[in-house]
């Protein structure tokens, strides 16, 4: 789907010629080392480069600029994606052969370059007032992880289970190196992006792949980098408790269950076990949600999912705080059946079109285009949906329960409400 092309060593131009869209999409993606100070340094970073720059200091110059452009959308966000972080500068903007106005995707890449390269500095770092502006914000969106007890205990478990593996690094950071960030640290860390990050530019629409590559070039003319191998998978140590009771002042119970396999998304098995997941707690159709929430009525939501990068699998549940033990005899319960390969046509078949189509939905946006293939680039043969769905399509309920024969319950972590509580 997309010709690759290498501009510089480490920095590689992916182009998708078609007339799929009247828009055109366009993705600069800066890949480094994830750790919680590099995560905490670049969501900073994100946020200072997404709303001031030397050539529009504020918010307000810089979406008027952009509303100028037919309303073109911008915005810079970071996350994380297995052992890595990545930066991402995206935009979209109409096609000029749909305008009157010729030379409209000229002025989105000029703005593009005054976002990353023209930052609004002082005395040689980021204006201070803005530092101190982003980085409250940043912290301030961490914090309210807090308000949200469902992802607080998925992290919490995380932490708990892996510390210090990738898999427990929030793709913000930490709280605690947030408050240590200085505006020399951030710069530091912005200088090093630019410098030794690989670089993954994703262009999508009707274009000519040559002149793309050519203002590609002028407009963001980086220069080679050594960029090190692909990191192997880091080993999943089992945890040093295997149960883990908590309290919070809520009223509803978080109960969340981590799960180890050897396979990732870089195995063969790897559509086995998302078929495995949809199949077990991944839809609505799903064992999990069918037998724990429909038929025992015990559960305001629950449902599975797969951490591929890690090899991970995580049951979510909400539940009353007194049913703990039974909740997660009957998850057991339904992960044996699986095993046991008592699973319906029904559940196969639905799962595999749920897969197909969440697959051929992301294929009907550019984004979706751009992060299918930037998500399956470590994949033998990369994005090749045909490939992809004949996997899915190839899978049997053998393959199925032996799959699921592959997982082990590492821990289990439960948020217990204290007794007169509100849920927040």
């Amino acid at each position: 789907m997309f010709q690759t092309r290498k501009l510089a060593a480490g920095v590689q131009l992916h182009v998708h010629q078609t007339a799929q869209f009247k828009t055109i999409n366009l993705s600069i993606r800066f890949k480094g080392k994830l750790t919680e100070q590099k995560a905490a340094a670049r969501s900073v970073l994100a946020n200072i480069l997404q709303h001031s720059n030397a050539k529009y200091p504020s918010q307000m110059a810089f979406r008027i600029a952009l509303d100028d452009l037919y309303g073109t959308s911008m915005y810079i966000d970071s996350a994380k994606r297995g052992n890595g972080h990545v930066m991402n500068l995206h935009a979209e903007t109409v096609n000029d052969q749909y305008l009157s106005e010729q030379g409209v995707l000229d002025q989105v890449f000029a703005i593009m370059q005054a976002a990353l390269l023209e930052p609004n500095l002082e005395q040689g770092l980021f204006k201070e007032t803005i530092f101190n502006r982003e980085k409250n914000n940043v912290k301030q969106r961490l914090e309210s992880l807090i308000d949200d007890k469902t992802r607080y205990a998925q992290h919490r478990m995380l932490e708990l289970a892996l510390p210090g593996h990738p898999a427990s690094i929030p793709s913000n950071g930490t709280i605690e190196e947030v408050e240590n960030l200085t505006n020399q640290l951030v710069m530091d860390e912005y200088r090093s992006m630019l410098e030794e990050n690989e670089v993954e530019i994703y262009i999508v629409g009707d274009v000519d792949p040559e002149e793309m590559a050519a203002k590609v070039q002028q407009y963001f003319p980086f220069e080679g980098r050594e960029i090190p191998g692909k990191m192997p998978a880091l080993v999943l140590t089992k945890p040093a408790q295997s149960h883990v009771l908590e309290t919070a002042e809520m009223k509803q119970g978080k109960l969340h269950m981590a799960f180890y396999t050897p396979v990732t998304f870089r195995d063969a098995q790897f559509p086995v076990m998302q078929v495995m997941n949809g199949v077990l707690g991944g839809y609505a159709h799903s064992k999990l949600f069918t037998n724990i929430r429909e038929k025992e009525s015990m559960a305001y939501y629950v449902s599975s999912s797969y951490a591929s990068h890690f090899g991970l699998m995580f049951v979510l549940a909400g539940i009353d705080q007194e049913m703990e033990q039974k909740a997660v005899k009957l998850v057991l319960e339904q992960l044996d059946s699986v095993k046991a390969g008592d699973i319906s046509d029904t559940e196969m078949m639905q799962t595999k079109a749920l897969l197909i189509n969440s697959l051929k939905e992301s294929l009907d946006s550019a984004r979706g285009q751009i992060e299918l293939d930037d998500q399956y680039t470590e994949m033998a043969g990369g994005l090749e949906p045909e490939r992809l769905i004949e996997n899915w399509q190839n899978v049997t309920k053998e393959d199925v329960s032996e799959a699921a024969k592959l997982l082990s319950l590492e821990m289990t972590y439960f948020l217990s409400g204290k007794e007169g509580s509100d849920d927040e």
